[in-house]
């Protein structure tokens, strides 16, 4: 993308969030729900097809710019991003990384447009980080599938147009995970069906539930890629840039709980002075900032090389560990500053603690990324 094309971007979806987002934070906490016409200009900006090539209507975004956006777009709740967050990533990605010609063509424009939001059908009850391990079968019949098996925790479930769903072709667990395959399964298809929406810690209008599959027939055609076997493999192709993406999610995150630290440190005041003038609040702000920058640095260095085409697993699992991590230390910071005020629901902060807390745990937990690392280090 042109520099110039770059910055007029970022200052659209700047401007987008500091007077469309941020005024409805509240509201979208208390309703539980993002606005109808709030998604409706999403869609106009561009945000549902930031990932997806220009030949099939998104905006072919690369991994730094994209970078760039998600952190301009996280300043605001992150139920925003959610909204948006499967599109740009194995809703779409999945497609365009394993999908036949037909499939990119078929579903490619309509998820870029959001049109279609997509779900990703992995994780289940009994099957969270051995994501190898699911039950849910899809067992070839005539010029079809049957697919049976339950999803757990599944994002944008309840508005989804179509499901990407992770299945058993083969009862025996392979080598390489060969036995896992992917399909397409439109939401309106008979045996499909979605679950009561999860009551969550956090994020609030950012929806998930679990997904049901009772005897759900699709055709041959539905299968990702047109081949069995390929599904784990074309989950994990899209794992390195997945989690630089929540990376960047954190920092943007962090960049706006430690505005909010900073302000309230500058107009409470105690003692007849402004707390940010405590060298012990000082210390939380200055620990904050600096964690903040290494998170952005890190991220950004990794987006580069994403760019260039090198392999970076070690360094997108030390990316999605570090930055998760440091945005519930500053969240945690900005609470204890705040002090009782930031304990009271009508806080930003606090929100913000609920919300920034699920990075630890999607996308690989840190306890995950933490065994990524040190197994390349010992080979």
């Amino acid at each position: 993308m042109e520099e110039s094309t770059r910055q007029q971007l970022l200052e659209a979806v700047r401007r987008f969030v500091r007077e469309r987002l941020v005024p409805l934070e509240e509201q979208v906490a208390e309703n539980d729900r993002i606005p109808d016409e709030t998604i409706a200009e999403m869609r106009e900006l561009g945000l549902f097809g930031l990932t997806i090539p220009e030949e099939y209507g998104g905006l072919g975004l690369g991994a730094l710019d994209e970078v760039d956006v998600m952190i301009e777009l996280c300043w605001a709740s992150a139920a925003f991003r959610s909204a948006i967050g499967i599109n740009i990533g194995p809703g779409s990605q999945s497609i365009l990384r394993s999908g036949t010609p037909e499939q990119k063509a078929a579903w490619l424009p309509r998820v870029a447009s959001g049109e279609i939001v997509t779900s990703f059908c992995l994780t289940e009850p009994s099957s969270g980080s051995d994501s190898a391990a699911l039950r849910t079968s899809a067992v070839r019949d005539g010029d079809g599938y049957v697919i049976n098996g339950s999803k757990r925790y599944i994002t944008n479930a309840p508005v989804a147009g179509v499901f990407i769903v992770m299945a058993r072709t083969n009862p025996e667990r392979l080598p390489k995970n060969a036995h896992v395959s992917s399909f397409l399964v439109p939401a309106g298809t008979p045996g499909v069906t979605v679950g009561a929406k999860d009551r969550k810690m956090g994020q609030s209008g950012a929806w998930s539930a679990d997904v049901y599959f009772d005897n759900v027939r699709v055709p041959a055609d539905a299968l990702i890629g047109g081949v069995e076997g390929k599904g784990f493999a074309m989950a994990m192709k899209s794992l390195d840039r997945g989690r630089v993406n929540i990376a960047s999610v954190c920092v943007g995150q962090g960049r706006r709980i430690l505005h909010e630290a900073v302000q309230y440190a500058r107009q409470r005041t105690q003692f007849g002075k402004p707390i940010a003038e405590f060298q012990l609040v000082q210390a939380m702000l200055a620990d904050s900032q600096a964690e903040l920058y290494a998170a952005e640095s890190m991220v950004r260095e990794t987006a580069r090389r994403i760019d260039k085409g090198e392999q970076v697993s070690l360094e997108a699992s030390c990316c999605k560990m570090f930055c998760s991590e440091m945005v519930g230390r500053i969240a945690d910071k900005a609470v204890q500053i705040h002090g009782g005020a930031g304990y009271m629901r009508d806080s930003a902060v606090e929100r913000f603690y609920r919300d920034v807390r699920l990075f630890r745990i999607y996308e690989g937990t840190t306890q995950i990324q933490q065994i990524i690392i040190g197994r390349q280090l010992a080979q």
